[in-house]
């Protein structure tokens, strides 16, 4: 008596049908990398807050954090390019998202840095305005 036969349950074919896929340590290593390049840039930012309330602190300007939000908001971008051509879906993934937060961030940022600018050019007396001497 002959049995039906099943189909393979994995194809092992080498060929046109054979399917590219990027070596997950490589694709591990790379998100792990720029979650720890961006956990570093995040600790550098929060580093310039003073919570000590016997202080008067006049905050910093954003410009110089803003743009190394931008370089790392680029370096994501590259990241998830190259993961695309590698076919790492977990890091362009994860790198597409980070690109956006980082985008709206640093526009965010922006239009709040020319806002307190444009304030303190009109008003230097205000909060958060250095004494005149800009």
């Amino acid at each position: 008596m002959d049995l039906p036969v099943a189909p393979p349950a994995f194809d092992a074919t080498t060929g046109p049908r054979q399917r590219g896929r990027a070596d997950l340590g490589a694709d591990i290593g790379a998100g792990c990398g720029l979650v720890f390049l961006e956990l570093i840039f995040w600790l550098w930012f929060l580093s310039g807050f003073n919570l000590d309330p016997g202080r008067t602190v006049t905050a910093d300007s954003l410009w110089s954090y803003l743009a190394a939000a931008g370089g790392v908001g680029v370096l994501a971008v590259v990241a998830a390019a190259i993961a695309a051509r590698a076919g790492a879906v977990v890091t362009v993934v994860s790198q597409a998202l980070m690109a956006a937060l980082i985008c709206v961030i640093v526009f965010g940022g922006a239009a709040t840095q020319l806002h307190q600018d444009k304030l303190c050019r009109d008003t230097p007396s205000a909060t958060g305005c250095k004494g005149g001497d800009d």
